[in-house]
């Protein structure tokens, strides 16, 4: 790497920061942003600089427990990416885009044994080979998989394979603005946690790898620190549109917890995979059963409740799509058959313990540490916010309207449409860290040079206003801002959503926004630094998830107006958020392309999971 690193001073006020020259920033380390340094390694290029917000290694792919799809056939050889399309085609409700999609089905059978080739540490089955496991929605089982850990083991192996490669990385560096024009990027400036030191990144182009936004909701599967809508809010800053923002996937099996207790509060919303499902796990809710019955359904080792799901979805059961799972909880619990703990019961002690253990490992150990054996009693789940499948307009590249700026992963939208399909968040972080490495390979021409204008206009002021915000002795708690932020988008942007309750939900965001102006914050390197700007990147995404959802009257996918309860088919349309001239948000539509003949013809033969097999 050809690292250009001295002290630059702001001479208006002398903010010192350090200045590091580099041809390709990447800003993530998860998946997504190893994937794409490491398609840039492999094509030559080594003048590439990988940022984390925490120890290398250390990412939000490490929490991706159930598995990552493609279509290897190992289980069912009938199944094809093409059938793979129209699933997520299907699951997305028909907002995708159809070219995303089908460059992520395609790819991804080589990916999954590329992984393999860097050590990934599959599942396999007798024969030694990629092991697939059923998921919810999906035609076949084409879920390969790590037990309950396939993030983590994906991750390592990625980490593995580019320090073979010598990509160059820098841990826990906080990314706070690009330095953007509207028409390009020139680099991005931000400050390193330890030492409280600004930096300015000079660079041609920047590849944002920097997650999603489901920590915006205060019962989430995130770590609080990561998932704030980063992502999003440098690219909207920037310059580059936002797309379907209003699309959350609430998972519908989070822990449900008492908050009161000290030793389960820190778990409430952590994700109980979907794998537990996808292995055979049942949901139940509290409802007594009648008189002289022995559970709602009569089940063998239930905990006793309804198997609410043969009302909601007798054929696919626990296994159809997140939204429909989800929102059949949210009605258990809103009609008062839920737990205490405002959840229902997920049960696989049906399963064999040794088969729960080897499968489900993670999890077992989980609640066995905190006194619950998987094996012999349910858990309690309720839904929890999981994942954002909007995020940033790109092209077919990965590229935004904004020249040198790319996004991939969870930051990007397009692949997953109204709904996300379980096992292809990790999919896509592989699929489109190739294709927008290949891009960027092809064009990347050095670090570049920053205008004089940009510096003197937005570097210089942004160090500054950094430096004011440390230490400011402030009448406004950080944690309390962000926590009643969080609740907000709950209440008036949770799972059912009506037209006043989004409107309120707006009046709320701007209070929070004024509040938010005037935080305690201490020195650059404290967590409330860390945490008041991240408030500000919470306001963006909140802001675009509510008046997208305003947007949108209808109910498609994860977005369900109680007002507007039916599918409409004139709104098979992705709605766009750009920064008006005079500051606000402005919105615009456009309507969704049609998939290939190919992907058209597995939608008509009608593919469809036969639940039953796992009975």
């Amino acid at each position: 790497m050809n690292v250009n690193e001295r002290r630059q001073t702001d001479p208006e006020e002398s903010v010192e920061y350090d200045r590091v020259d580099v041809a390709v920033l990447v800003i993530g380390a998860g998946a997504a942003g190893a994937r794409t340094a490491i398609e840039l390694a492999e094509r030559g290029v080594d003048d590439v600089l990988v940022l984390g917000k925490r120890g290398h290694g250390d990412a939000h792919t490490t929490w991706a427990r159930g598995g990552i799809n493609g279509a290897l056939g190992t289980r069912d050889p009938e199944d094809t990416p093409a059938i793979h399309a129209a699933d997520t085609l299907n699951e997305g409700h028909f907002l995708n885009d159809p070219a995303k999609v089908e460059t992520v089905t395609e790819q991804m059978p080589e990916r999954l044994r590329e992984l393999d080739e860097w050590g990934m540490a599959y599942s396999r089955t007798e024969d030694g080979e990629i092991d697939q496991r059923f998921f919810g929605a999906q035609s076949f089982r084409r879920t390969a998989f790590a037990g309950d850990h396939t993030g983590e083991s994906m991750l390592n192996a990625l980490v593995d394979r580019a320090q073979e490669l010598s990509v160059p990385y820098r841990e826990n560096v906080m990314i706070t603005k690009l330095v953007a024009d509207g028409d390009a990027v020139y680099g991005a400036v931000g400050f390193d946690m330890d030492t409280g030191e600004f930096v300015l990144f000079n660079a041609g182009t920047v590849v944002l790898a920097a997650g999603g936004h489901a920590a915006i909701y205060n019962r989430h599967t995130s770590r609080d620190d990561e998932n704030n809508g980063d992502g999003a809010a440098l690219a909207y800053d920037a310059g580059a549109s936002l797309m379907d923002m209003e699309f959350m996937q609430f998972h519908p099996t989070g822990m449900a917890v008492d908050e009161s207790d000290p030793e389960w509060e820190p778990w409430s919303g952590r994700l109980v995979t979907e794998a537990v499902r996808g292995e055979g796990g049942r949901l139940f809710n509290a409802e007594a059963p009648a008189s002289g019955a022995s559970g709602g359904s009569g089940e063998e080792g239930s905990p006793g409740g309804e198997r609410f799901m043969e009302r909601y979805s007798p054929d696919q059961m626990e296994l159809d799509a997140r939204d429909v799972v989800a929102r059949a909880i949210a009605q258990e619990v809103a009609e008062g058959r839920g737990t205490e703990n405002g959840g229902v019961y997920l049960d696989i002690s049906h399963r064999d313990a040794d088969f729960i253990r080897e499968r489900l490992p993670r999890m077992y150990e989980r609640f066995h540490d905190l006194g619950v054996d998987m094996a012999e009693e349910p858990v309690e789940v309720a839904p929890t916010s999981h994942y954002g499948m909007g995020g940033v307009a790109v092209d077919d590249h990965g590229e935004t309207d904004v020249d040198g700026l790319f996004a991939v992963g969870e930051t990007m939208a397009g692949v997953h449409g109204a709904n996300r399909l379980g096992g292809n968040s990790l999919a896509e972080t592989v699929a489109y860290g190739v294709v927008a490495g290949e891009r960027v390979a092809d064009r990347v021409d050095g670090p570049g040079e920053i205008p004089d204008a940009l510096r003197e206009g937005l570097v210089g002021p942004h160090f500054r206003d950094l430096r004011a915000m440390a230490n400011n002795d402030g009448d406004e708690d950080v944690d309390a801002v962000l926590a009643d932020l969080r609740e907000l988008m709950w209440d008036h942007a949770g799972i059912l959503r009506d037209e006043p309750s989004l409107r309120e939900g707006l009046d709320r965001l701007q209070a929070v926004r004024e509040r938010a102006a005037d935080m305690r914050v201490g020195p650059v390197t404290s967590e409330s630094f860390e945490l008041a700007v991240d408030v500000g990147f919470t306001l963006v995404a909140a802001e675009a998830v509510l008046r997208g959802a305003l947007e949108r009257e209808e109910s498609r996918g994860a977005h369900y107006r109680t007002d507007y309860p039916d599918v409409n088919p004139d709104w098979r349309r992705n709605v766009y958020l750009d920064a008006a001239d005079v500051g606000g948000m402005t919105l615009r539509t456009e309507p969704v392309d049609e998939p290939s003949e190919a992907v058209q013809a597995a939608l008509d033969e009608g593919h469809e999971l036969d639940y039953h097999q796992l009975e």
